[in-house]
C-alpha cells in the first residue's frame, strides 16, 4: 500500500480543515473557555474517522488498521466503543 500525504496542492489539508472547524467552534463559545477540549475533539473526530476508513476499506479490518496505523485489536476495541459494526 502506498503512503500518501494528507496535504495536496489542490485540496484543503486535513490540518487546515481542523483549524477552520476549531475557529468556528471558538466563535460559538462567545468568549467562554471550553472544558476538556482535547477529549472533545478526539471524541468528535474518532467516530467519523473510523466510519470513513472502514467504508474506504470495505469493512476489511486488517486493511483499515493498516491505514490508521494501529493494531487490528485496537481497531476492534475502538469500533466497539463507538458501537460500530465489525464485519
Amino acid at each position: 500500500m502506498k503512503k500518501t500525504s494528507l496535504i495536496t496542492s489542490n485540496d484543503v489539508s486535513l490540518s487546515e480543515a481542523v483549524r477552520d472547524a476549531l475557529q468556528a467552534y471558538w466563535r460559538t463559545l462567545e468568549g467562554d473557555d471550553p472544558c476538556n477540549l482535547y477529549a472533545l475533539v478526539l471524541q468528535e473526530v474518532e467516530r467519523p474517522l473510523l466510519e470513513s476508513v472502514m467504508a474506504h476499506c470495505n469493512g476489511n479490518l486488517s486493511r483499515a488498521a493498516q491505514c490508521l496505523g494501529i493494531h487490528r485489536s485496537t481497531l476492534r476495541k475502538k469500533l466497539r466503543e463507538h458501537a460500530l459494526s465489525i464485519n
